[in-house]
């Protein structure tokens, strides 16, 4: 199978969506099979006629011989999820960044308390609109479409409280202080963030550090210093943190991950 991941080409995309990408069948229809590690990302997933078997922190995909759209949706896991995908299938996942579905979806909020959906159908449009995606043979106009098709369900404004609120906590604020600076209680603002995101802001900064980590390790190799440059207190504090999210040390796990993808995935 072929995947290959994507930025918006639209600016105003840009600011809601991380990435995209495509798994599309090849001559060599191997299956894929990875571990996915925690993000701050509303994640859906689109494929075409599939079976799909979903337990505690595994996912399983085949193809079927029914002719079917299938969507589900993660906003929310700690510890990694384990993806099995067996033969050849056409999908689309789509990386929503924090806070991009509430300027998409009437019930943002419902979803965010869902954490994950197999069926996911959002939109009246929804189904047919992917299926003629999936279906389309030329990448760049399928690239044109799936963009097109998210510019016109977006309701565009300007930054405000929530976003200064994220870009705050992914600074290193504290929680004490942001509430302080916005005149908030802490209870408040943590009751705020989690209706708003999917999920407290402690959480949310422990991911984000940890995904900091991943990114500036390409140019940082020592724990010690990368620890630092990643806002963790000390390189123990770092090792505590990667052992939860990844089940695994850093050291182990920047020896099987390739921290230069765009998606980390550990393939197995």
């Amino acid at each position: 199978m072929r995947m290959e991941f994507y930025r918006p080409v639209n600016q105003v995309l840009q600011r809601y969506i991380e990435g995209y990408y495509f798994i599309s069948p090849d001559g060599n229809n191997e299956r894929l099979h990875y571990w996915t590690f925690p993000n701050n990302f509303f994640i859906v997933s689109v494929s075409q006629d599939i079976e799909i078997e979903t337990n505690v922190n595994k996912i399983s995909i085949k193809p079927s011989l029914q002719d079917n759209i299938i969507a589900n949706f993660v906003s929310r896991y700690i510890s990694p999820i384990e993806v099995l995908v067996e033969g050849g299938i056409s999908e689309i996942t789509i990386y929503f960044k924090p806070l991009a579905i509430n300027y998409l979806f009437d019930n943002a909020q419902e979803l965010l308390q869902m954490e994950n959906m197999l069926d996911f159908n959002p939109f009246a449009d929804f189904v047919p609109a992917m299926k003629k995606i999936l279906q389309e043979s030329n990448r760049a106009f399928q690239r044109q479409s799936l963009e097109d098709y998210w510019m016109s369900k977006l309701e565009i404004t300007e930054p405000g409280l929530m976003e200064s609120i994220v870009s705050d906590i992914e600074s290193g604020l504290k929680i004490e202080d942001i509430a302080r600076s916005n005149n908030f209680s802490r209870q408040y603002l943590n009751r705020l963030f989690t209706r708003n995101i999917g999920k407290p802001p402690s959480e949310f900064y422990r991911i984000h550090r940890f995904r900091k980590a991943i990114k500036k390790q390409k140019d940082i190799s020592n724990l010690t210093e990368l620890s630092y440059e990643s806002l963790f207190y000390d390189q123990s504090h770092l090792i505590r943190d990667f052992k939860q999210l990844t089940n695994v040390n850093p050291n182990a796990f920047f020896k099987k991950v390739d921290t230069g993808n765009a998606n980390v995935w550990l393939f197995i």
